[in-house]
């Protein structure tokens, strides 16, 4: 596991539009409309990141990650991406095979991430499939609900994506999804694992559990029109944000977000991360991931949204925080 989660962000992303078509072939993907599943030709040497200069904004320094908490100007914002409980229940809440037992504190050591509770804690366990040696690939954008139902099965079969998002307008991966696939339709999806790339939301999930799950689609994600319907409304609370484009610095290297699809605070900051257009690689951690150990050993606390900026090397927790920064560093 951690060999996946410390891999090179750099081997992995260089903007597309920038890619030199001379290079020798290490990545280039070829696609068609007439099939749900095709092969990716090969992986292409990418060339290097834009020459353009990112640095955190001046004087900045990371806020202290504050529990539970909603900072009054965001408590709206919160409520709205909260809806999404109502309609979609715990789907993407729980990694597949969760299991939990309260047990008494000292049962479980000091620096093991547990949640509390009244002089006990949680003990949470799950059942995650084969796990892919580099980061799936989807280009999406928040507000759509066809790509909300790949992102709650991200969550729930705890993988790691590289996500491309492709809001309206935007300049970069929009046009390559066209590019590769022949259609600007979304999700798009590339898994560099096994050389498949394929359009369809409902084609993408079965692939995603069929080779890194248990092979069964979660029942909330298998009611057809239902399940659309209901991934639309869940998004009511938050109409039109994370669709449209807002321009900014495209940065040399994805930035990394420790999250998941249930959370609203995650939520609120994903959709500035596809406005602004920001590749980044989402570290999958819902109720019972073993990257919520990870993340606790690594910072010494486990709290979601944790954003990792290898562009300027700011690490930090705190959703309103993390937006104020995204923008201030890459809105132009």
């Amino acid at each position: 596991m951690a060999g996946v989660l410390n891999l090179t962000a750099a081997t992995v992303f260089s903007p597309i539009s920038r890619r030199r078509t001379s290079n020798p072939r290490l990545f280039s993907v070829k696609s068609s409309t007439n099939t749900s599943e095709t092969p990716l030709s090969a992986r292409t040497e990418a060339e290097p990141g834009p020459g353009i200069s990112v640095s955190a904004p001046p004087n900045f320094r990371a806020p202290n990650p504050k529990p539970f908490s909603v900072r009054p100007d965001k408590v709206l914002d919160i409520l709205g991406a909260s809806l999404a409980f109502l309609f979609r229940l715990t789907t993407s809440v729980l990694v597949s095979g969760y299991s939990v037992t309260l047990v008494p504190n000292k049962e479980i050591p000091s620096d093991e991430y547990a949640l509390g509770i009244a002089g006990f804690k949680l003990k949470e366990s799950s059942k995650v499939g084969p796990r892919p040696e580099m980061p799936i690939e989807i280009y999406e954008f928040e507000s759509c609900p066809f790509c909300r139902k790949v992102r709650e099965i991200v969550s729930v079969l705890d993988l790691d994506v590289l996500y491309y998002p492709c809001p309206r307008n935007g300049p970069n991966f929009r046009p390559k999804v066209a590019e590769m696939g022949g259609k600007k339709q979304f999700p798009y999806m590339v898994d560099p694992n096994t050389g498949v790339s394929m359009y369809e939301s409902d084609d993408i999930i079965k692939y995603l559990v069929g080779k890194y799950g248990d092979g069964k689609v979660p029942f909330l994600l298998s009611l057809g029109l239902f399940t659309t319907l209901t991934e639309g409304f869940a998004m009511i609370g938050r109409m039109g944000k994370g669709s449209s484009y807002t321009p900014s610095k495209l940065p040399p290297k994805p930035l990394e977000i420790w999250a998941y699809e249930a959370s609203p605070f995650c939520k609120v900051v994903r959709e500035v991360l596809v406005e602004l257009e920001l590749p980044h690689i989402l570290h999958s951690c819902a109720r019972g991931s073993p990257k919520r150990q990870i993340l606790y050993q690594r910072v010494g606390h486990f709290q979601v949204p944790y954003l990792e900026d290898p562009n300027t090397g700011i690490q930090m927790f705190e959703s309103a925080d993390i937006i104020e920064y995204l923008r201030a560093t890459y809105a132009v």
